[in-house]
């Protein structure tokens, strides 16, 4: 699946995630990448940004939080399209419940992580 391709799909997931997740997203953009930095295959997602539960006094020229999802990671894990789907759901989910604060042990428990 080519970069245009998977960025699609990307936003076709996330407009189907529940509004009441996303509307809170304040100063957040999503960007997709091929891969990581390091150029490993492990990364899914990465949220780039501080938490709401860290913010004081927020809102004023910063620049936005990043949600980033990972192209060749995900190609990688993915066998169907449907697979894919799954998999970009989740990584959104999962990116945008840091935005909320919400750490990897809790998301393990939600059985996001």
């Amino acid at each position: 699946m080519n970069a245009d391709e998977f960025e699609a799909l990307v936003v076709e997931e996330l407009d189907r995630l529940p509004d009441d997740m996303v509307d809170g997203l304040d100063n957040v953009i999503f960007v997709v990448e091929d891969r990581p930095e390091d150029g490993s295959l492990d990364l899914l997602g990465l949220y780039d940004g501080l938490a709401l539960t860290e913010r004081g006094g927020y809102g004023t020229g910063e620049l936005p939080d990043r949600i980033i999802v990972y192209r060749e990671p995900h190609l990688e894990q993915c066998e169907t399209l449907d697979d894919l789907r799954q998999e970009v759901h989740t990584t959104l989910v999962h990116e945008i419940a840091h935005f909320y604060g919400i750490d990897d042990a809790r998301l393990h428990e939600l059985g996001w992580a």
